[in-house]
């Protein structure tokens, strides 16, 4: 449960996923058990006043925080996300966003995580925190 399970930019391919992840365009580029780093487009995760959407904040922020509470459980067991809290504090309406988790508790039971989003002029759009179970394997 230390950074020895870290993995190389790249080495981690959500686009091998079919699911959320990819369909919002997050892009991994940093992954250890402490701190995951990614980034994800504003266009096309925005409500309908073409602000990004704060539910794609939190699809950035529990994708993220579940991949550091993955690695952080290592090859034989699991991490699954149980709860999740986000503020909100600006907007972005285009470019990217990225967000930054950075390992807060690290256990036998539970990973904690904050993330914090930033727009391409390194504003802070939100800050969340996530806590995942960490399992054996079933």
């Amino acid at each position: 449960m230390d950074d020895a399970s870290a993995i190389a930019p790249g080495e981690l391919d959500l686009n091998a996923y079919e699911g959320l992840p990819k369909s919002m365009g997050i892009e991994i580029t940093e992954a250890s058990a402490e701190r995951v780093v990614a980034r994800m487009p504003v266009k096309g995760n925005t409500q309908p006043y073409g602000l990004l959407h704060g539910g794609a904040s939190c699809v950035l922020a529990e994708t993220i925080g579940s991949v550091g509470a993955t690695l952080h459980a290592g090859p034989d067991r699991i991490a699954m996300g149980i709860e999740i809290s986000a503020s909100h504090h600006r907007s972005a309406s285009e470019g990217y966003v990225t967000g930054v988790a950075t390992r807060l508790h690290g256990g036998r039971t539970l990973a904690t995580y904050e993330i914090v989003i930033t727009d391409d002029r390194d504003r802070r759009i939100c800050t969340a925190r996530l806590t995942c179970a960490v399992r054996d394997r079933p």
